[in-house]
């Protein structure tokens, strides 16, 4: 089908309104999102289809004032289109700003006088949502979000529209693409059924690429976030320009662009969370493992490791040596999958090993098992179990050690899964007590 990628949404949008009774646009206040939401409000309007879209957005409080102002904009168009879910909730946000604090809470009513701005008034507070507890992160509040979502409507099927490009990353190629995704939708690889019980999440943009978003505002007069604007004057790469919570990983390199584009925020944002400050000075040094590491005179890696995590506080340095055990086993145990060609690199090196025929998952990579290593100066550093990636992922603060390609540990899946029981346990009493339309 020779299309181009504006054509095939409109496509994947019919879609989605044929088939779906409960439609939502899950809306950051980014670009993806934007141009997303974008199409679907000129596609009922082209189409004169006579229904409402959901827009549900996580308002995270520190945010850049241009992207507070372009969210306030978006959520009061096109009322007869659009339903406002404006989520201000105290969920756990992850946060690689500080050593001693895993997360930190938006909208946290113990720290209502250092908001950095007031609550929008049209928002949905906890109070709206029973499933809601205070060991929740805000991807748990999001999954949850659905399903309260599915079940106040009274939907059939419900399907959330999430603007994610597969040129962003690896992870969102491999969530279209990927084999092992057999939970695709009437053969549509990019709808897929996550949690049963008829709720949806679909990608109609997965193959749009940056160009092709700022091509079709430029086309069509789409308003957009201004702060894009702001990054293009400070010199911010047309890809690296993203909006996203300021103290995750991914962003702690440009945390220091609030001072110059945004300073009153900034200001207000010192205060509000620990350790914001030193990671805006240091988040593009070695001063916490972005850029090259080195080891100091007299240190293996592993020593290394020990000495920097007797400097944290005891959760910390338990969450970190949790983690390293269960990794330390499967590497030991059940190994890790490596090419052929990463295998003859460790057997050249001198690197005790054991390769087993087949693994058990869906690749042609062969279990290799090894003690955890030092270091080793090969381009696959990233795929060994090191003590070196260890280091980085405390000097990084990446509390869930992630650069680690780690998974949630036991104790993580069990609070997930708890938390999800009492969730029904609090639907399932809120439905029989007849919750009406106007609980919204």
């Amino acid at each position: 089908m020779n299309e181009n990628v504006y054509e095939a949404a409109q496509r994947r949008l019919k879609a989605v309104f044929d088939t779906f009774d409960n439609i939502y646009v899950s809306f950051s206040g980014g670009k993806d999102s934007g141009v997303l939401l974008n199409l679907c409000v000129d596609f009922i309007r082209r189409n004169g289809l006579k229904r409402k879209i959901g827009v549900f957005h996580m308002d995270y409080e520190i945010q850049y004032s241009e992207t507070v102002r372009y969210v306030d904009s978006v959520l009061a168009s096109n009322p007869d289109i659009l339903e406002p879910y404006r989520v201000c909730v105290p969920f756990k946000v992850a946060t690689s700003a500080s050593m001693f604090d895993r997360y930190w809470r938006p909208w946290d009513e113990s720290k209502r006088e250092q908001w950095v701005r007031r609550m929008p008034a049209s928002s949905l507070t906890r109070s709206h949502f029973p499933f809601y507890t205070r060991e929740m992160w805000d991807y748990e509040f999001q999954n949850r979000f659905a399903e309260w979502l599915h079940f106040h409507k009274r939907a059939t099927r419900t399907c959330c529209l999430v603007g994610i490009r597969t040129q962003e990353s690896f992870n969102r190629w491999r969530s279209i693409h990927s084999e092992r995704n057999q939970n695709h939708y009437l053969g549509y690889r990019w709808i897929r059924e996550w949690t049963g019980g008829g709720i949806y999440n679909a990608y109609p943009i997965y193959d749009w690429l940056t160009t092709d978003i700022w091509t079709a505002n430029g086309k069509f007069g789409w308003e957009y976030n201004k702060l894009y604007d702001l990054f293009y004057r400070a010199g911010v790469p047309l890809d690296n320009q993203r909006v996203a919570s300021p103290f995750i990983s991914p962003a702690l390199s440009s945390l220091h662009l609030y001072r110059a584009i945004d300073p009153d925020m900034w200001g207000r944002m010192v205060g509000r969370v620990n350790g914001v400050n030193f990671a805006s000075l240091y988040g593009r040094t070695s001063a916490i493992g972005w850029q090259s590491v080195h080891l100091p005179e007299g240190f293996t890696w592993e020593r290394y490791m020990y000495f920097l995590l007797s400097t944290l506080p005891e959760k910390t340095r338990n969450n970190y040596l949790d983690k390293l055990a269960v990794s330390i086993r499967f590497w030991r145990k059940k190994g890790g999958c490596l090419s052929d060609q990463t295998i003859e690199k460790l057997r050249s090196a001198g690197i005790p090993i054991s390769v087993g025929e087949k693994s058990g998952y869906r690749t042609k990579k062969k279990p290799v098992r090894m003690k955890y290593i030092d270091d080793i100066d090969i381009p696959e550093f990233n795929q060994l179990p090191t003590f070196k990636r260890i280091c980085i992922c405390i000097l990084k603060n990446d509390h869930a050690c992630k650069y680690m390609g780690f998974a949630p540990n036991k104790t993580e899946t069990l609070r997930r899964r708890k938390i999800m029981d009492k969730y029904e346990t609090l639907l399932c009493d809120s439905l029989g007590n007849g919750v009406s339309e106007s609980g919204v």
